[in-house]
């Protein structure tokens, strides 16, 4: 069974940081590629950060980029976000999800498999 379980959330002040982690089973680790999306109310799922396991590239959303980092822990398939100096507009469920093969990391018709979300607040 693939289960993705997603942890690390919680409240913080802006500036600063959480991070959150995506454990993930019933799958072969190694050969997937790991997003994190969020969602906020009354807003679409976005992408935030993709890492393909198999070749090592990772992607970022352009807001992320210097913020956050994604990382994987092959040993204990997990992937981790790393989230620093979080604004007010972070606030989401924060949702891993894997894919065989990702052309769009940031397509969420192109994840087979969810986690059941975490959630961020960031306040001001």
């Amino acid at each position: 069974e693939v289960q993705l379980v997603e942890s690390g959330g919680g409240l913080v002040q802006a500036g600063g940081s959480l991070r959150l982690s995506c454990a993930a089973s019933g799958f072969t680790f190694d050969d997937h590629a790991i997003g994190w999306f969020r969602q906020a109310p009354g807003k679409e799922r976005e992408g935030v950060s993709c890492v393909e396991n198999h070749a090592g590239y990772t992607h970022y959303r352009d807001s992320v980029k210097g913020r956050f980092t994604i990382s994987s822990d092959f040993a204990n398939h997990t992937v981790y976000l790393q989230m620093n100096s979080l604004r007010p507009e972070d606030t989401a469920v924060y949702y891993c999800a894997a894919s065989l093969r990702v052309l769009r990391p940031f397509d969420i018709d192109e994840y087979d498999y969810w986690g059941q979300g975490t959630q961020v607040t960031v306040s001001s």
